[in-house]
């Protein structure tokens, strides 16, 4: 399999399974971890329904308690694997395998490197997750990579002078999580600039200066995921420790269509960003294929009422869906636009379920429904 000819299939395509890893560390949700399982098993309850559900756990132990916990929560266990690869964190959108597809639809793992969010220093067995998936399933892991900076600003990369052929100098692997981006299936991806080019929490430091380290990773995405298109966004919400994650603001619901987290309250943090947010996206414009010249069609989602808890807002947004076979799982805040925003998201997956799912006391670890899952395509 080559990886030119490789692409990430939207997340409504069909599935043949959901990667989640279970619960286990209190201080992911201190003081607070005790409802966590339970919210796990109504998210499973609901994902089993319509698809198989891979969950890693970190032993034997821990398959038994999610075990009893998930059968009590009544999920459909017939659908359950369960893996015994201990991880650091649960939030496999950011360290999972993203899978991709061939011309032939055969299916390979994309493996980049992950440093959690380059802010936390546990993270060397969730960086293994993608490795044992492909090892798993006996197919291809692609490390995806780009050469080193040229060594003077003026050497082009493939110089004599170029830093890839200075001795000693290896590619550089590229540090990327899922959450960081979104793609609609058909060459068009959302993400960033905020958590890709700042030198906040930088991911890939080295690549060069803000211009080269975007071209670099519009490459990358092109070789390894089939994006034709890189739509770039400003800043992320209020709250998220991942520095600007896409999957709390901008979504794609169809190839044509995205829907856009928005925040009237002009006193709100979220109001400027996402206001700018807003402006780009009406902005775009197709810039290939059949639709050339396209704008995208874009629907505005509302945003809860800040949910804040010990003093600390937090990420909470409706953006956060996540899709699956014939249902979408929405993360609620017991808040008035929780049945706008099922309603808004219900009229854009007409043929799915919408289903919300409780999300105060998930979200003080500082994710939801997308961030804790993984789509394997079928």
């Amino acid at each position: 399999m080559t990886t030119a000819r490789t692409r990430m299939p939207a997340e409504w395509a069909p599935h043949a399974a959901t990667w989640i890893a279970w619960p286990h560390n209190p201080e992911d949700w201190p003081n607070k971890f005790q409802p966590i399982p339970w919210v796990y098993a109504e998210i499973v309850r609901h994902l089993s329904r319509v698809e198989d559900v891979h969950i890693l756990v970190n032993d034997e132990a821990a398959e038994r308690r999610a075990t009893g916990i998930l059968k009590r929560g009544g999920a459909n266990l017939a659908r359950v694997r369960f893996h015994q690869w201990p991880t650091d964190r649960v939030w496999l959108r950011d360290s999972g395998p993203i899978f991709v597809k061939d011309a032939d639809g055969k299916i390979a793992v994309t493996n980049w490197k992950f440093n959690a969010w380059a802010k936390y220093d546990n993270w060397r067995r969730d960086d293994q997750i993608p490795h044992h998936v492909a090892r798993l399933y006996s197919i291809p892991e692609i490390k995806p990579e780009v050469p080193p900076a040229p060594a003077d600003p003026k050497d082009k990369p493939g110089s004599p002078t170029s830093a890839l052929a200075r001795e000693g100098e290896k590619p550089h692997r590229i540090v990327l999580e899922g959450g960081s981006i979104d793609c609609n299936g058909a060459g068009a991806l959302l993400t960033t600039e905020e958590c890709l080019l700042s030198e906040i929490q930088q991911r890939n430091p080295g690549l060069g200066d803000e211009t080269t380290t975007k071209h670099l990773l519009e490459q990358a995405f092109h070789q390894y995921l089939g994006i034709d298109q890189t739509l770039w966004l400003n800043r992320g919400c209020a709250g998220d420790d991942t520095h600007g994650h896409v999957d709390d603001i901008a979504r794609f619901v169809a190839e044509d269509t995205i829907v856009a987290a928005v925040e009237p309250n002009v006193e709100d943090d979220n109001h400027l960003p996402l206001a700018e947010n807003l402006d780009r996206l009406r902005s775009f414009r197709r810039t290939y294929g059949a639709q050339k010249g396209m704008p995208f069609r874009i629907v505005e989602l509302p945003m809860p009422a800040p949910v804040v808890f010990e003093g600390q807002r937090l990420p909470a947004s409706y953006a956060n869906f996540y899709i699956a076979n014939g249902l979408v799982i929405v993360p609620t805040f017991n808040d008035a636009n929780d049945r706008r925003a099922l309603n808004i998201l219900a009229e854009c997956f007409p043929t799915r379920e919408v289903v919300g799912i409780h999300a105060v006391d998930l979200v003080w670890g500082l994710g939801t429904l997308h961030c804790l899952s993984q789509q394997e395509p079928a």
